[in-house]
């Protein structure tokens, strides 16, 4: 979004936000502040003048409530515009032509007093500040403003009215296509995302006296003076105890942030909505979508599960749809986002996200064992070199570079199970797709959609050129921007290029793949 220094003039009114936010902005800048306000309690106590922390107090609360009186907004037949600021005035002018998501959240607090935050969407990455945020309105008027916000998303929205618009029923009915389940939680701590709850409260603790308690207790001191056997009890305890923290974080924060999720297709846009304490309704235009991904990190593949994000032009590389789920869940969900856009139940046939993938070959394979043994080669080289100084070492040091080259194997071996692409062909109702694997400890499989493809890069590093293979990468707008087919031989690379976009190469790329 850019700043707008004359705003398009139009006849709508400037409205104000609900009013009701004047008991939500003090709340919640109050808790934004509160290291402030401890620093200031601590301060009045000991200058003995308890003023001192009721005046940053005051100053916060007062701040919170200018909020609304210098914030307003309009909605025109062009442009949607935003005023804010009290001391330097910004204006947001945003044309209705360019908005292509509408997203909705209600935190516990906003819920309780009816209301909620619209977040409009450009498909333009904007910063914290310049993003254009109405919080916060009347939740009952939100439903309403979504429609006529994203009414220029239908096919008859040149035709059509905007009042025509909101009250109008989609282009189909609207249809689930993903949906969760409370049992899902049990995949959550397969993830790192209970890990990154605990560390900060871990390190946090830490910081202020817990480790120097912890390691000056009786117990501590028990432990160092115990029998080897007590040590290692000790040990398995602690990381008994962390596991299970870890894992109950990650499971209540998979509980509360994907609570009820629904995804639901109405033909041009996705409709996401979950959430236990803060609910958030998020909308995307399909015209925007260009495919999906399936992450299958390790330990979610041990245990048939894996998660589906979405690949959107203009929307961040990551845009969960599935979180933590069942295999056959996230691939049901897969198949019908990959299925024609006009209905893949009325067509009859859905694309097949899962379809069998070709493998790279003897040499890709050479290739990742290669790579994988190269540390246990380096470590054996090492210590040989400390034997040479004169140091001697034990024979227990070989089991050293042993284990380490038999982990690289097995992983080397996983890796090429995991690498694999292919084509599938384009339909009268379909377009052709891209379909990608790589990765072991965090496997990602990548379905891009053909017409999405804006540009192709065949690369050779110098070990490459000499093994007769080369990585073919797909350039998009959308996602991550580069999707990578890895180690292909290099006699493959052209026809792939060739079936996923026909007559992209030119004459003499044709040529070439004539030949082959």
């Amino acid at each position: 979004m850019t700043e707008a220094a004359d705003p398009p003039l139009t006849g709508a009114p400037w409205l104000r936000l609900d009013k009701r936010m004047l008991l939500v902005h003090p709340v919640t800048e109050l808790v934004k502040f509160i290291p402030v306000l401890i620093g200031t309690v601590l301060l009045g106590t000991s200058s003995g003048n308890h003023l001192w922390s009721l005046i940053p107090l005051a100053l916060i609360v007062l701040f919170a409530l200018t909020r609304w009186f210098t914030t307003s907004y309009r909605v025109g037949p062009t442009h949607v515009e935003l005023r804010t600021g009290l001391i330097q005035r910004n204006k947001l002018s945003v044309p209705r032509s360019r908005i292509r998501s509408v997203d909705i959240e209600a935190d516990l607090l906003r819920r309780a007093l009816g209301l909620a935050v619209v977040v409009i969407g450009t498909g333009k990455t904007a910063d914290r500040e310049d993003k254009f945020k109405l919080d916060a309105l009347d939740a009952r008027v939100v439903p309403g403003l979504r429609a006529e916000l994203l009414a220029h998303t239908a096919e008859s929205a040149a035709a059509q009215s905007i009042s025509e618009e909101i009250t109008a029923k989609p282009a189909r009915p609207e249809r689930e296509i993903g949906h969760w389940q409370p049992i899902w939680a049990r995949y959550a701590p397969l993830s790192l995302t209970g890990f990154a709850v605990v560390a900060p409260l871990v390190g946090f603790a830490f910081q202020y006296g817990l480790g120097g308690v912890l390691f000056e207790s009786r117990a501590a001191q028990n432990i160092e003076n115990g029998s080897v056997a007590v040590i290692v009890l000790a040990a398995l305890a602690l990381v008994a105890a962390i596991v299970l923290v870890v894992s109950l974080a990650a499971c209540t924060r998979y509980l509360a942030t994907y609570h009820d999720l629904k995804v639901l297709d109405d033909g041009r846009t996705l409709h996401l909505r979950h959430g236990l304490f803060t609910t958030r309704q998020i909308t995307m235009d399909l015209a925007r979508f260009r495919g999906a991904t399936v992450k299958e990190p390790l330990l979610l593949r041990l245990a048939g599960a894996a998660e589906l994000e979405a690949i959107m032009v203009g929307e961040k590389p990551k845009l969960t749809l599935l979180p933590q789920a069942p295999r056959a869940a996230v691939e049901r969900t897969l198949a019908e986002l990959l299925g024609p856009r006009q209905g893949a139940a009325d067509s009859g046939s859905t694309v097949q996200g899962s379809a069998p993938l070709t493998p790279h070959g003897p040499v890709a394979r050479r290739r990742r064992h290669t790579r994988a043994l190269t540390p246990a080669v380096l470590i054996t080289l090492a210590l040989y070199l400390i034997h040479l100084g004169g140091t001697e070492l034990s024979l227990w040091w070989l089991l050293l570079p042993l284990g380490v080259a038999l982990l690289g194997a097995a992983l080397a071996e996983d890796r090429y199970r995991g690498l694999g692409h292919t084509v599938i062909p384009a339909t009268s109702t379909s377009p052709a797709w891209l379909i990608t694997r790589s990765g072991s400890l965090d496997r990602a499989r990548d379905c891009l959609e053909a017409p999405g493809v804006i540009g192709w890069t065949v690369r050779q590093s110098f070990w490459q050129r000499r093994s007769g293979v080369a990585t073919v990468i797909a350039a998009t707008a959308a996602g991550r921007k580069r999707y990578l087919v890895i180690d292909i031989p290099l006699d493959e690379a052209w026809p792939l290029i060739e079936a996923v976009t026909p007559g992209r190469l030119g004459d003499r790329g044709a040529a070439g793949v004539a030949a082959e």
